[in-house]
C-alpha cells in the first residue's frame, strides 16, 4: 500500500494533545512552547483539510474526525515504542495518572499498592490526593476516583466499592450509646453533604436533632476529631476498619446508610490506554473482594 507523505511531528503532537485534553499540557510534555504545539496542529489540520478540535472554555473538544484519528495514533504510537523497547532491550514504561478522594486513598488504596506495582511493573503510577472535587483534564489526570453516585457530566464511571456511611465515634462515647436516641445529647460531626445524618435517623426510626456540631468537607479529618472523643461522626465505615479493629474508633450501632459509593471515572469521550484498562482491571478485582459493610463493633 502506497503512504502518503506522513506529517510525523504534526502527529505526534496531535496526539498528545488529544491525550493531554491541552496545548499547554501537551507542551510540557513535549518540552515545546504552547505556541510550537498551536502552529504543528494548525499545520496539520490544514493538510488534512478538517479541523480536529474545537477550543472551548473547559478545554480541547475533538471533532469526529478527531476522534476517528486518534486510536490509530494511539496503537500505532504504542506498538513502536514496544518494538523499540524490545530492540533496544529497554522495558517500555507508561505513566498513568489517577486523582482520588483522600478517603479512598488513606483507607483503600495505599495499602494495596505494592501488589499493584509488583503485579505491573511496566506501570509508573502517580496519585494525586483531592477532597472529591476533580476536574480530569484541566488537572492534567488520565482517571479519577471519586465518592458520589456515579453521575458525573462528561466522564464513564464504573463502581468499585459501595460506602455505606454509619455513626464512628470514641470508645469513651460508645459506652453511653445505648440507642439512636441518646446520640441527640452528643456532638454530630457533619460533612458539607447536609441529608446524611437526617436520613440516618430516618432509617433508625427517629427525628433527626438540630445539627450544630463542626461541618468538614474531609472525611479523615472527621474521623480524627471524632477519635479524640469530641463528637460522633457519619462516616464510610469500610474505609476505617483498621481504626476499628484497634479500638481508636468504635461502631456503635449495626445500622448503615446506603448513599453512594467510590467509583473510578475517566472522560466520556476518550478511549482508554492499555495503563488504563489495566488499572481499571487490578481495581475490579481487588475491590470484588472487600466488602465495607461491618458488623457491629461494640465489644
Amino acid at each position: 500500500m502506497d503512504r502518503p507523505d506522513l506529517p510525523l511531528n504534526g502527529l505526534r503532537v496531535f496526539e498528545a494533545a488529544y491525550r493531554q485534553g491541552s496545548f499547554t499540557r501537551a507542551a510540557i510534555e513535549l518540552r515545546v512552547t504552547q505556541a510550537a504545539v498551536s502552529h504543528q496542529i494548525a499545520r496539520l489540520e490544514d493538510r488534512l483539510g478538517v479541523a480536529l478540535f474545537v477550543r472551548a472554555s473547559g478545554g480541547l473538544v475533538p471533532t469526529d474526525e478527531g476522534k476517528a484519528l486518534y486510536p490509530v495514533l494511539e496503537h500505532g504510537f504504542d506498538a513502536m515504542a514496544r518494538t523499540l523497547d524490545r530492540i533496544t532491550g529497554h522495558r517500555h514504561i507508561e505513566t498513568l495518572k489517577i486523582g482520588v478522594v483522600t478517603t479512598f486513598a488513606v483507607g483503600w488504596l495505599l495499602p494495596r499498592l505494592p501488589e499493584f506495582r509488583q503485579s505491573y511493573p511496566s506501570i509508573d503510577l502517580r496519585l494525586s490526593t483531592n477532597n472529591n472535587r476533580v476536574e480530569i483534564l484541566r488537572e492534567g489526570l488520565d482517571m479519577a476516583i471519586r465518592y458520589g453516585t456515579g453521575s458525573w457530566t462528561g466522564v464513564e464511571s464504573e463502581l468499585l466499592l459501595d460506602a455505606p456511611l454509619t455513626p464512628l465515634c470514641a470508645p469513651s462515647i460508645a459506652e453511653y450509646l445505648e440507642t439512636p436516641e441518646n446520640l441527640k445529647r452528643e456532638v454530630l460531626l457533619r460533612s458539607y453533604r447536609g441529608d446524611e445524618w437526617p436520613r440516618w435517623f430516618a432509617e433508625v426510626g427517629t427525628s433527626c436533632p438540630p445539627l450544630t456540631g463542626p461541618m468538614f468537607d474531609s472525611s479523615l479529618a472527621m474521623a480524627d476529631v471524632a477519635s479524640e472523643g469530641v463528637g460522633v461522626a457519619l462516616l464510610p465505615v469500610g474505609m476505617f476498619s483498621r481504626r476499628i479493629a484497634e479500638r481508636r474508633l468504635v461502631q456503635p450501632f449495626s445500622t448503615v446508610l446506603s448513599v453512594g459509593g467510590y467509583f473510578l471515572t475517566w472522560p466520556a469521550d476518550r478511549p482508554q490506554s492499555p495503563a488504563m484498562v489495566d488499572f481499571a482491571r487490578w481495581l475490579r478485582g481487588m475491590s470484588a473482594t472487600d466488602d465495607p459493610r461491618m458488623t457491629d463493633w461494640r465489644g
